[in-house]
């Protein structure tokens, strides 16, 4: 019986979708017919029932089947030209248009989340929600009726709120900015969206980490981008790599997450930072500093970010309360020469007239009246918790398995699998016993590497999550 090939690129659902469709055609399932029920198909293909759900919902928009309760799916009476003819090709247009998709494994883990809420999820980059401040945005709540008028706002970002970060960034960060030259985004990938459609053109060539969380952002394909890679050690990149590859490509921006990298954890140290932005500032190359993790450092020094280093206004920073407080409110920040902040506000007025005012009225009470810093210090000690346990976890249950990186801030291990293991395979090994996590092919890493988050999951999880990957990596080599 045929069975979906898990080392194509091309997603199980639509593979199921093809297949299917293929033996309506061919006559197997005339008009009228009931298909197998969506369990029983994926019992068939040994694949997650989610996966026949996407792939009948994938026929249902191309009017090839229909479903109704009670009565099952049915093939539909396409072929004799009635419905087909009344259906747009849907599948047509979804293949069309210029945004890409999400890589097939971000899809997967969604969809594994989305349908499994008993899943142990070590894959999503987010606080569990104990870590959040719910207590106090309801309480600022209380303590200040929101009294702003409820029309569109400056489109740059509430003007308080932008007046606010500019002291606390100074202050905790040592980044000196104005009012003027920060815009108010939704949170970092609508920064770096912007940054792209209205800063580069098709064909440009950029430069990103490897690996790098850039390189799991579709937008950037999507934007007609020339990826090309610096690699990491220990230390982040070596800023000599990128004289040649300039040399070589001719690259027009540098897109960096030196503090607590993102998969790695890395930390890019004081003298490769200054080689950097003195190397950028010879070559003429702007660099986006994706700055998430910073004021994670769990032992309350954060390092110096580029940008508080920047004497020639090369960086363009990007920061967000996302991973530090609330990834509810939305709210993140870009710090630019006034000139660019003007050219991307004028875009954001295109795209949504800007932010509510709402989210940036409390995170505004937020940040000025203390409660950021007290979460900080709440977070970073619970995250502590957390990653000692993972510690203990790996020590007792995956010693043999998994070599890791001890990160000294962020939210996320990134760990080497020992044995050669098949990414595909493990994903499903992992996910049949309840737990998920990011394989490191993600992040354009070789295989062999996947990141842990020890933040989304409940403190309680972590051993028996851990416990259950241990099983799947047994499975993989059986």
């Amino acid at each position: 019986m045929w069975k979906p090939d898990r080392s194509r690129k091309t997603p199980i659902y639509q593979q199921i979708a093809d297949y299917m469709e293929h033996r309506i055609s061919f006559g197997e399932f005339p008009p009228g017919s009931l298909l197998p029920s969506e369990r029983k198909l994926a019992d068939e293909l040994r694949v997650n029932r989610s996966t026949v759900v996407a792939a009948y919902e994938e026929l249902r928009s191309l009017g090839i089947l229909v479903s109704s309760k009670g009565s099952g799916t049915l093939v539909t009476n396409y072929n004799k030209g009635n419905a087909a003819s009344l259906t747009p090709n849907w599948k047509e247009y979804v293949n069309g248009g210029n945004f890409l998709p999400n890589l097939p494994f971000i899809r997967r883990i969604r969809e594994e989340l989305r349908k499994k809420t008993d899943m142990i999820d070590f894959a999503s980059g987010e606080l569990s929600p104990d870590l959040f401040p719910n207590e106090v945005v309801r309480e600022l709540l209380q303590k200040h009726p929101f009294q702003e008028q409820l029309g569109y706002d400056d489109p740059q970002g509430y003007s308080q709120l932008r007046e606010t970060l500019v002291s606390f960034l100074e202050h905790h960060l040592h980044i000196h900015s104005t009012e003027s030259s920060i815009l108010i985004t939704s949170g970092s990938q609508q920064s770096l969206y912007l940054i792209l459609q209205c800063l580069l053109n098709p064909g440009d060539a950029v430069a990103i980490e490897d690996p790098s969380y850039c390189y799991s952002l579709p937008m950037f394909q999507s934007a007609g981008l020339r990826l090309f890679r610096l690699p990491l050690d220990e230390h982040g990149i070596d800023p000599k790599e990128l004289i040649a590859l300039y040399r070589k490509h001719k690259i027009r921006m540098i897109f960096l997450n030196p503090n607590f990298q993102n998969p790695t954890g890395h930390v890019m140290p004081l003298d490769r930072k200054l080689k950097l932005l003195e190397i950028a500032s010879e070559l003429g190359i702007p660099i986006v500093e994706d700055d998430t993790f910073t004021l994670t450092a769990f032992d309350g020094n954060p390092p110096p970010t580029l940008k508080s280093l920047d004497k020639n206004n090369n960086v363009l920073y990007v920061g967000s309360l996302s991973k530090i407080a609330s990834s509810g409110l939305r709210i993140g920040w870009l710090i630019a020469p006034q000139t660019v902040i003007s050219r991307l506000t004028d875009a954001r007025q295109q795209m949504d007239f800007g932010l509510s005012n709402i989210p940036q009225w409390i995170a505004n009470h937020f940040i000025k009246e203390g409660h950021l810093d007290r979460q900080i210090q709440f977070l970073r000690e619970e995250l502590v918790k957390k990653r000692d346990e993972f510690i203990r976890g790996f020590d007792d249950i995956l010693a043999d398995e998994l070599t890791y990186s001890l990160p000294q801030g962020g939210l996320t291990f990134w760990c080497k699998i020992n044995s050669a293991v098949d990414d595909f395979k493990l994903i499903e090994e992992a996910t049949k016993r309840g737990v998920i996590f990011v394989p490191g092919s993600v992040y354009g890493s070789s295989k062999g590497c996947i990141r842990l988050s020890f933040a989304r999951p409940q403190f309680e999880e972590i051993l028996p999550g851990l416990r259950q990957l241990a099983l799947a990596l047994e499975a993989c080599r059986k």
